[in-house]
């Protein structure tokens, strides 16, 4: 498409204006023009702006005419949207082109977070979501989630029949476009929150608690979340607890991200907080932070949490059930499961596998803070949730308190019964990508035998696939001692990621082999 046809097209007048000042400079229009967003298993996700390579309307209303195509008239599609800029009218441009395509629409009656949409797909029994939201990336990108029946995330092959489709449509401005769909209020949320608080959350409700919002969507359903389960709200940081798609406070809404948490570990100090909680902007991730014993406070790793939530939900929980994590999460899960005697299974890495990892799931997690808890009854949302994540690890914690101890105790009464598994990532971005695939080629004609000073005992490469993994770009080292590494290509940055684990009887030599390993690792990936 060339940016006269696009222009010709578009219907939003931002970037119509930001097309033309820039129709005489070629370099900008080739970053626009020379590529576009492709539609993956994440949907679709960006920096905003004019052109295909760009989230814009165009590029939404086409994303929603290959959703139709696929779909077919008379099916149900629920839409969500955070407060990123344009989520609330590329919301309803999904809406418009739905209808207009003969199926039926249903919209959030206003910005809310990403596992409420997820939730409400189930729920209402549609055939599809779509969630508008970059989730924690930076200020000027947003994104397009689509889940299935289910209330899952897409698949293959049904995020390859999209991505066809949607090259198939032509001109949006001659897309036949309705307002005939219905607005959700209050009863999804209220039907969200008494699904999530009739979680296993024990009696114990005694807690101090400091949270953020990042300048997300989370904010009042987390407190209105707490306030229906019995706790008390927690504290906000309140500079950070309204929505601001600019996240003015943040260099980068990622609990994870050096700086993040340094206002809700201030406001920790001053209420004097047992535990800290973190949703990232769309609140389908939780953090998790807890004062030290010498003074000031501590991020637990998605690991830790998953251990202690994955023990929790076991603990609250009977039958032939089963729990799920991703190649690149710690291993403890699988050992408490062991201890539990119960089913447990790896998937590829993020929620979309997870969620479909078996029957009789009933908590998934991965090590990038995303948690699904569930009990008997099942899962109450299909997806990563940091509303319900964030009740339970209040439940433990408080649970805890009543008892006199804390969440650090706790993971030292779990290293002392299945052994000390510390993890721990190296990543290395490139400016350019044959980098990293040579890299993988390098590691696969010459494994490493050893590694931080352990052996090496089996090279695993995960492309070829097996009985329990589909193939994928990946190679998995088995250590002596315990150990694991796992090596993978970022499916949405220009970067090699690793993921290490070992296990040991002390923290400080568990670090320690950790550091040696990266420092072997580095020198074998020759980057």
């Amino acid at each position: 498409m060339t940016p006269e046809e696009w222009l010709a097209q578009d219907p939003d007048p931002e970037t119509r204006a930001e097309l033309e000042a820039i129709m005489d400079d070629p370099g900008q229009l080739a970053e626009r023009f020379g590529a576009k967003l492709e539609f993956g298993t994440a949907g679709l996700r960006g920096e905003l702006g004019a052109g295909p390579n760009r989230m814009n309307r165009v590029t939404v209303m086409r994303a929603a005419a290959g959703l139709a195509a696929v779909l077919g008239p008379g099916k149900h599609v629920v839409i969500g949207f955070d407060a990123r800029h344009k989520s609330d009218v590329f919301a309803r441009d999904t809406a418009a082109v739905l209808t207009g395509a003969g199926l039926k629409a249903s919209i959030m009656a206003r910005h809310l977070p990403t596992p409420l949409l997820a939730f409400a797909v189930k729920e209402l029994g549609a055939d599809a979501g779509v969630m508008v939201t970059a989730s924690h990336n930076p200020p000027r990108d947003n994104g397009y989630k689509v889940y299935w029946g289910d209330g899952s995330q897409i698949v293959p092959p049904v995020d390859g029949e999209i991505s066809a489709a949607i090259d198939a449509v032509g001109r949006v401005d001659e897309l036949p476009l309705g307002d005939s769909w219905q607005t959700l209020g209050e009863p999804i949320v209220d039907a969200y929150l008494k699904a999530v608080t009739a979680l296993p959350l024990g009696e114990a409700r005694e807690l101090r608690i400091a949270s953020t919002a990042l300048h997300g969507v989370g904010a009042e359903l987390l407190e209105r979340a707490f306030l229906t389960a019995g706790f008390d709200a927690p504290v906000p940081v309140e500079a950070q607890r309204e929505p601001d798609p600019e996240f003015p406070t943040v260099s980068f809404p990622n609990p994870e991200e050096p700086g993040a948490m340094d206002l809700a570990f201030e406001l920790a100090r001053k209420i004097d907080a047992d535990v800290v909680l973190a949703n990232d902007p769309d609140a389908d991730r939780c953090a998790v932070g807890v004062p030290l014993p010498g003074g000031g406070f501590r991020m637990l790793t998605g690991d830790e949490v998953g251990g202690l939530l994955g023990e929790y939900v076991l603990t609250n929980t009977s039958g032939d059930v089963l729990v799920a994590t991703t190649i690149v999460s710690s291993t403890l899960l699988g050992k408490i499961a062991a201890e539990y005697g119960v089913r447990y299974t790896e998937t590829l890495t993020g929620f979309k596998w997870i969620m479909r990892a078996g029957e009789g799931l009933v908590f998934g997690y991965e090590e990038a803070l995303g948690y699904s808890v569930g009990s008997d009854a099942g899962l109450p949302v299909h997806d990563k949730d940091g509303i319900s994540a964030a009740l339970t690890v209040a439940a433990i914690a408080a649970q805890a308190k009543r008892s006199g101890r804390t969440l650090l105790d706790l993971l030292d009464d779990q290293a002392r019964r299945y052994g000390l598994h510390l993890t721990s990532q190296l990543s290395v971005r490139v400016d350019d990508l044959s980098l990293i695939a040579g890299a993988m080629a390098r590691l696969r004609a010459a494994p490493p035998t050893s590694l931080g000073g352990r052996a090496v005992e089996s090279a695993e490469d995960l492309s070829e696939g097996s009985a329990q993994l589909p193939p994928t770009d990946g190679l998995r080292y088995r250590l002596a001692g315990d150990g694991r590494i796992v090596v993978r290509p970022s499916g949405t940055e220009p970067k090699l990621k690793c993921y290490l684990e070992v296990v040991g009887d002390s923290r400080e030599q568990a670090a320690a082999d950790l550091e040696a390993i990266k420092r072997d690792l580095s020198a074998a990936l020759g980057l």
